[in-house]
């Protein structure tokens, strides 16, 4: 059994699925993607540009596209998760993976979640502050927020890497501050996800979430705002409206699940693995060629 772990939009670049189109299995779940959009998004994973792939209205998208089609490729190949999560837009294809939304569903959510998120308008940013506890960064972000700018730690991706989110004033503050971090990186996002300036997206997203058709989880979910996992159905559903503005608990979730089974990234990106490897826990890779050659060793073992 394994632990699947769902990338969110913070993994998009040129190319991506590439490689799923490769297996025919996976390219029919892509195109049944985008046949489910208003403008398919394959073409612009393939080709670009960067600057319109990363937009929220895209992004959110695009990445869980190749999720539910590298999803697919575990599913061929005769798989099945003991327990799943998603680093942030990537919940919604764990949901998924767990039996709790449709395919349909998944792909329908995941473009109001887009819309909303994009319609904030541009108001903030984030950073990853690199090589402080996330009790120091804690403490800077309460420094360097003001009445009206505030900044917050937004996800706890691993030791040492965590992600603060708001008003791009206050993160200016908060850079200025943090004179002990080894590195601060600003991040190729559209706004400040997971702070308090997501707000005015919620009420839709809440409605949205309330009124989609769920079923109960085939394996246990571990939600961003909790790190613990669950399988009722009503933790799970405000779980997913509160990870809006909440913070996303990701080291304490891959815990969860190398505790439980060896995880997988499930979809074209490397990342999850880097910060599952920061936090010493298992995780493979589905970009990686050989990954599917060392899950059957890992699976075997």
């Amino acid at each position: 059994m394994l632990g699947y772990l769902f990338p969110g939009q913070g993994t998009v670049r040129v190319g991506m699925g590439a490689w799923l189109r490769r297996r025919p299995a996976a390219r029919e779940r892509l195109d049944r993607f985008d046949a489910l959009l208003t403008r398919p998004i394959s073409p612009l994973c393939a080709r670009g540009p960067m600057d319109r792939l990363v937009a929220t209205e895209h992004a959110q998208v695009a990445v869980t596209a190749c999720n539910l089609a590298a999803l697919t490729v575990l599913e061929e190949e005769g798989y099945e998760p003991a327990v799943v999560a998603g680093h942030s837009v990537g919940e919604l294809s764990a949901l998924h993976a767990a039996g709790v939304l449709t395919f349909d569903d998944t792909v329908r959510l995941v473009g109001i979640r887009a819309r909303l998120m994009a319609g904030v308008g541009e108001i903030g940013g984030m950073r990853a502050v690199m090589g402080l506890p996330v009790e120091q960064v804690e403490d800077l972000a309460a420094l360097a927020s003001e009445p009206g700018e505030p900044v917050v730690v937004g996800l706890e991706n691993a030791p040492g890497h965590v992600v603060v989110s708001g008003a791009l004033p206050a993160l200016d503050r908060l850079t200025a501050l943090a004179t002990a971090a080894t590195k601060i990186i600003t991040l190729r996002v559209g706004n400040a996800f997971h702070s308090p300036l997501m707000a005015a997206a919620v009420p839709g997203w809440a409605e949205a979430v309330r009124q989609a058709p769920m079923r109960e989880p085939r394996v246990p979910v571990v939600p961003n705002v909790t790190g613990e996992p669950t399988t009722d159905l009503g933790t799970l559903r405000e779980a997913l409206i509160a990870q809006l503005t909440g913070r996303v608990l990701w080291t304490r979730t891959v815990t969860v699940i190398d505790a439980v089974a060896p995880g997988v990234e499930v979809g074209d990106s490397k990342v999850l693995a880097g910060l599952s490897r920061r936090a010493e826990a298992r995780c493979l890779s589905m970009a990686d060629p050989g990954a599917l050659r060392r899950l059957a060793k890992t699976v075997a073992a």
